[in-house]
């Protein structure tokens, strides 16, 4: 009776040949799958040309020295389908009359990136409408004040899910 319950039939070539299979199978299945997930997400450049962008340190490390000297600060925030910066000078004093952009979109795919013209709101800031799924985004926040030079941060912020 135990005998027949546990079997007593012989591991073959078959079985072996079988668990190679199934063994190298999942390696390869899930390889695949990981390699998938890893290329439709994210093409992996940062720049087009790498060697155009090195050409360019210099000068883009002297903007954003002169751009720190100056002491503002951001704040974004998202909210019912509005989103909306506040900038301060050194002084904690809003920032006004100026032209306020932001290229908002993940920062692992360029899909659903957008470019919005952010109007000066009556509480302070600027704001625009866009609408945004939960998740991690990104904002590139571009302010020109006539008589300065333009003024840019970028800035990462989380949309909660609605409740």
């Amino acid at each position: 009776m135990i005998e027949r319950l546990l079997g007593t039939s012989q591991f073959t070539g078959r079985h072996m040949a079988a668990v190679m299979v199934l063994f190298f199978g999942t390696i390869i299945a899930v390889n695949f799958t990981m390699a998938f997930l890893a290329t439709s997400t994210w093409s992996g450049l940062v720049v087009g040309n790498s060697y155009v962008e090195s050409q360019r340190f210099n000068t883009v490390t002297e903007t954003r020295e002169r751009q720190a000297a100056r002491g503002w600060s951001v704040d974004t925030g998202y909210e019912d389908g509005r989103f909306v910066v506040a900038l301060v000078d050194r002084e904690g004093q809003p920032v006004q009359g100026s032209k306020v952009t932001a290229a908002i979109g993940r920062p692992a795919s360029a899909q659903q990136d957008r470019t919005l013209t952010l109007q000066p709101l009556r509480e302070g800031g600027y704001g625009g409408e866009t609408d945004l799924a939960p998740g991690l985004w990104e904002a590139d926040v571009i302010v020109e004040t006539p008589g300065a030079e333009s003024w840019e941060k970028r800035i990462r912020f989380h949309v909660e899910a609605a409740r």
